[in-house]
């Protein structure tokens, strides 16, 4: 099959398939299975016809440019727009999406530091406004201690090994934020000390 033989993706159709030839050229192994007494599945096997009344659905408007995998042609037809990216969060996840294809472990070890990024910021937006996060609410901690005795998750918790960490995810962005503060703030008064400069006398 010629690539301009193939069906457009996102239609009634089917997406682009490669012929068995090219399949059995590329994957070694491939296609030990076309004999149907090698399938469990077979004869329940059958081919879905869609029934679509459509060939290609009309696409969603895109106000703003959205990211796709560089495995993509197009954004689907359809796409959220709820979460745009933004800051230094939004920098990381754009670059992850424009260089590294999904079977990268790049391609996902940056969305997850966009993740953790984005956390901060929110983190630090929330501190500089008139509601902060509290580190404790989202956790079950003040229930646990109210209505449990603090012993549910001796007995339901399985991993043990990973309990130490816990404190470390709740507690550890903070102390890290604050550590950085206070290092800032140190720089700044070795810098320039605060305060009028002492005139010397002649």
């Amino acid at each position: 099959m010629s690539p301009t033989d193939r069906i457009p993706v996102y239609t009634s159709a089917a997406p682009p398939v490669p012929s068995s030839d090219e399949l059995r050229a590329t994957i070694p192994g491939w296609g030990v299975d076309l004999d149907p007494k090698d399938r469990p599945a077979y004869p329940q096997e059958t081919r879905l016809v869609t029934g679509a009344h459509w060939d290609l659905p009309p696409s969603q408007g895109e106000d703003r440019p959205r990211e796709r995998s560089i495995e993509h042609e197009r954004l689907p037809p359809v796409f959220g727009t709820t979460v745009p990216l933004r800051g230094v969060s939004g920098v990381i996840r754009r670059y992850a999406y424009a260089r590294f294809s999904e079977a990268r472990a790049a391609h996902w070890l940056l969305l997850l530091a966009g993740d953790r990024v984005d956390a901060f910021e929110n983190h630090v937006m929330a501190l500089a406004s008139r509601r902060p996060d509290l580190p404790l609410t989202p956790t079950i901690l003040r229930d646990e201690l109210r209505n449990r005795g603090g012993v549910s998750g001796l007995r339901t918790r399985a991993d043990w090994k990973h309990q130490w960490l816990d404190p470390l995810v709740v507690a550890g962005p903070y102390v890290a934020g604050a550590g950085l503060v206070g290092l800032g703030v140190r720089a700044l008064r070795r810098r320039r000390p605060w305060g009028s400069r002492k005139r010397t006398v002649a």
